[in-house]
């Protein structure tokens, strides 16, 4: 493994600097005009994440290395006039030897609807929507755009009630979002789902909570989650047009953000008490964060920063994979190493996790090194990550994993 390591590594920093950065091809995206100002358009996005992952924490059957199609979207957005605007956005997640189907008709295999929403403007700063949405609270990370993240991928917690309480971390549900001044904000009121993550575990007698409140209790007493998101800019403000916060600029804009959010599900979780009568558990998820990106002087090097703490009540004990009642510290910094804009770019990164969780009396912690090259800035990418995690007094697992990305 440490092989892999150096020699991939090398190759990230030594790869010759010949790319083209911020090609004007990409402006925007592909657009499709309606009119000569473009005021009314059509736009799409298509992208694709891929994965060589190497993992010798695996029993002997098991292969050391995998290939995957992490992800494979496609985004598109429309508006008419500035009064209004409807969005889709579809594809798969994690395709892989396990689970891709012979002729491509299982689950894994299908596209599905990540977001799918209609939006009005009802005044110069505020907008209303519904539909299947990503405007979520608690955290930035809870709104991440999966195509600019400064690490591999998003820190998993922070997507905090991903597959417990919405579709793939969207709601279906009504939302406002704005701005006052410098203070940006989105609320939200949606439907809870009924087929959790949980769905395969009963609550068992002064066990833990389960998030299967819908489904067991009933929509009337455990049907509707609340949650907002609101962030001060002190520097440059950043859009808030759709819902996708940006993981690094590398240096395009000088950030500075402080934000706190939450999320309130009543009766989400669900506890047996001794006799095993069923009764519920209020979740309650709140967060403060800041974030911080801004170029270091003239010679094209910037930071990147982020810290958020992050406290999960889900109920009584309760753990699922990623999930559970206890606090959360995460932060992760970067540097974008000094060249020329229009060049390729070299920027490692750090990223650090730290979870109590409250079932075991125990912490979780996650330690990512990581290393991006930008051959076309965002656009055109590799990413190698080493992580390290460990749960409570459990067995370290590293993990390596090299990522190629394109959109367009």
């Amino acid at each position: 493994m440490k092989n892999i390591l150096i020699g991939t590594a090398f190759f990230l920093l030594w790869v010759p600097k010949s790319f083209s950065q911020g090609n004007t091809e990409y402006t925007g995206g592909f657009k499709v005009k309606f009119n000569e100002d473009g005021s009314k358009y059509l736009r799409m996005i298509a992208w694709g994440q891929f994965w060589a992952q190497y993992n010798d924490n695996v029993p002997d059957d098991v292969s050391t290395t995998n290939l995957s199609v992490r992800r494979a979207r496609f985004l598109t957005f429309t508006q008419l006039n500035k009064k209004f605007l409807i969005l889709t956005h579809f594809g798969l997640n994690s395709l892989n030897g396990n689970n891709i189907s012979a002729v491509g008709k299982e689950d894994s295999s299908q596209l599905f609807f990540h977001d799918f929403w209609g939006e009005w403007q009802v005044h110069k700063n505020v907008a209303v929507g519904t539909g299947l949405h990503y405007w979520n609270g608690i955290s930035r990370m809870n709104n991440s755009s999966t195509l600019n993240f400064l690490t591999l991928d998003n820190n998993r917690p922070s997507w905090a009630v991903l597959g417990l309480s919405d579709q793939f971390a969207r709601h279906i549900g009504v939302y406002a979002k704005g701005n006052i001044g410098r203070l940006q904000y989105r609320v939200s009121f949606n439907e809870a789902i009924t087929n959790t993550l949980d769905a395969s575990n009963d609550p068992i007698p002064n066990g833990r909570a389960v998030y299967r409140g819908r489904e067991l209790l009933g929509s009337a007493d455990a049907g509707k989650v609340i949650q907002g998101y609101f962030d001060y800019h002190f520097l440059d403000q950043e859009s808030n047009f759709l819902p996708y916060k940006v993981g690094t600029y590398l240096g395009s804009k000088r950030i500075f953000n402080v934000g706190a959010g939450f999320l309130t599900h009543r009766n989400g979780t669900v506890i047996a008490n001794g006799a095993g009568n069923l009764e519920g558990e209020n979740v309650n998820i709140f967060a403060v964060d800041a974030y911080y990106d801004a170029p270091l002087g003239e010679d094209g090097s910037a930071i990147t920063a982020y810290a958020v703490f992050q406290n999960n009540d889900y109920g009584r004990n309760f753990n699922l994979g990623p999930y559970g009642t206890g606090n959360m510290v995460y932060g992760h910094v970067g540097y974008l190493v000094s060249g020329p804009a229009d060049k390729s770019r070299v920027q490692p990164y750090v990223s650090y996790q730290t979870r109590s969780i409250d079932a075991i009396d125990d912490n979780a912690t996650r330690l990512g090194l990581g290393i991006n090259l930008f051959m076309t800035g965002h656009h055109s990418k590799l990413t190698l990550e080493y992580a390290n995690s460990k749960i409570g007094s459990g067995d370290n697992n590293g993990v390596v994993t090299l990522q190629a990305q394109i959109y367009l």
